[in-house]
């Protein structure tokens, strides 16, 4: 049994402009499920497929007050194409944003809402990966992350050091998890933070109980209102199991 990587949980206190943001930015289609609540996916995309890790919007009315602690990577082709980039972003509504990244060959930048991002100098290794190279999770200890992770999920693990990790689905397709080393630490709920999924045959208290035996920890959220489960990795970062599918 395993789960993969389906999608990103954003908060947002405006979904559907926050949406229309992240849609105009990725070139993906927007849709809405129920009230409060905008899904992105490429076009033509079937859900779930490793080939895209999508995004939903969910209306919240707290704002963003600290760092995010998950954040997007996204790829570009030459310098020509991440500068233009950069500029239609800042058309569209994003801002530059200083974390104390220094003198660095990506843009930071931050979305309407104040969501961080960046915006990557062209890399070999994100050349396939579609817009989003990849998903950044700030931890303190990515080795530990890595294990977590690698044994939650059946995507492979391609790198592992003392100051970053990186897994990516075992099909060699999409966007790369990626956890990187900082020294801040976590300071309440995550208002972004990853999604996976049984696959269909799962069984989803079967695997409930799996990633908990991996080191998963509750997260104190009534289940009996809801039909997904809300774990934390160990180092805290909430996350939610979804229904097999």
């Amino acid at each position: 049994m395993a789960t993969r990587l389906v999608q990103i949980n954003m908060k947002a206190q405006d979904d559907s402009a926050l949406g229309r943001f992240w849609g105009q930015a990725l070139g993906w289609g927007i849709d809405s499920e129920a009230p409060g609540v905008t899904n992105l996916e490429p076009v033509g995309f079937t859900y779930p497929d490793p080939t895209a890790v999508c995004v939903d919007i969910i209306a919240r009315p707290e704002p963003k007050t600290v760092k995010n602690r998950v954040h997007l990577d996204l790829a570009t082709t030459s310098p020509a194409h991440q500068a233009e980039l950069v500029a239609r972003l800042r058309d569209l509504g994003a801002t530059l944003a200083d974390v104390g990244q220094g003198d660095v060959p990506w843009t930071v930048m931050a979305d309407p809402e104040g969501n961080e991002f960046c915006v990557l100098e062209p890399r070999p290794v994100y050349e396939d990966t579609g817009p989003i190279a990849a998903v950044v999770v700030d931890c303190a200890d990515p080795r530990a992350m890595a294990r977590f992770w690698d044994g939650a999920m059946d995507w492979t693990l391609h790198e592992v050091a003392d100051d970053h990790a990186s897994l990516r689905s075992a099909q060699g397709v999409g966007p790369y998890l990626e956890f990187v080393r900082t020294p801040d630490a976590k300071s309440g709920w995550n208002r972004v933070h990853l999604d996976v999924s049984p696959y269909p045959d799962g069984d989803m208290a079967a695997e409930e109980a799996r990633l908990r035996a991996l080191g998963a920890t509750d997260t104190g959220i009534d289940p009996s209102a809801i039909h997904w489960r809300v774990l934390a990795d160990p180092e805290g970062n909430e996350f939610c199991l979804l229904t097999p599918r």
